[in-house]
């Protein structure tokens, strides 16, 4: 599904799933009868995805697209050591962790979650900035930032201790400067069954147990 996302973003086109696999929270239940009819019922979703601007270690940058999250991740034994500013001002000026990440609504059910994160609802105007296996500082677990938010993470001792960032399924190894926001200017239509949109979806998955 979020290789269908990836692939049609930019082409405005409603795009509708059904689960033929184990999950599939972006999808709706496999039922190949009346699919035009559904189809005419779906409630439309419009999300958003994050832009991922990475410089590297020994020069040149590359840039992403994802739906759910973008990771930053320590590519060797040693722990991480980040920098975290937002919107041009320095919030850590070291994070020591495995890594981080920054989840949409629509991911904040995924990785984000498992690692301690919390569950967003889609229609909040919000990115989950999470912590992976942080050290120091040692009460600090992650933060709620307005969609509009700017986020810059820098590597700090990048050569002793090299970071990945990933985007979805797109990875941009040896990083020392990740920026991260939302593009308002792309945006995502999935169509839901009626009863099953995703935002009933996330809510309910904050209750379950």
């Amino acid at each position: 599904m979020l290789q269908t996302l990836h692939k049609f973003m930019r082409r405005r086109i409603p795009i509708y799933g059904m689960n033929r696999g184990s999950f599939g929270f972006l999808m709706n239940e496999y039922k190949p009868d009346d699919l035009y009819e559904r189809l005419a019922k779906a409630k439309t979703n419009i999300i958003h995805p994050l832009r991922m601007k990475a410089e590297m270690i020994y020069g040149g940058t590359g840039e992403a697209l994802a739906i759910n999250e973008v990771s930053i991740f320590r590519l060797s034994h040693q722990a991480s050591k980040l920098s975290v500013a937002v919107d041009g001002k320095m919030q850590l000026n070291e994070l020591v962790c495995d890594g981080l990440l920054i989840a949409t609504p629509a991911g904040s059910t995924a990785y984000n979650f498992s690692v301690g994160g919390p569950i967003l609802p889609i229609n909040a105007s919000l990115l989950a900035l999470t912590p992976i296996s942080p050290f120091r500082p040692r009460r600090w677990r992650g933060a709620l930032l307005p969609s509009s938010a700017s986020v810059t993470v820098e590597v700090l001792e990048a050569e002793k201790r090299p970071m990945s960032a990933v985007a979805d399924h797109t990875e941009i190894r040896n990083v020392v400067k990740v920026n991260i926001s939302e593009d308002r200017e792309i945006g995502i239509q999935l169509l839901f069954d009626p009863g099953h949109e995703l935002g009933d979806r996330i809510m309910a998955e904050q209750f379950r147990h």
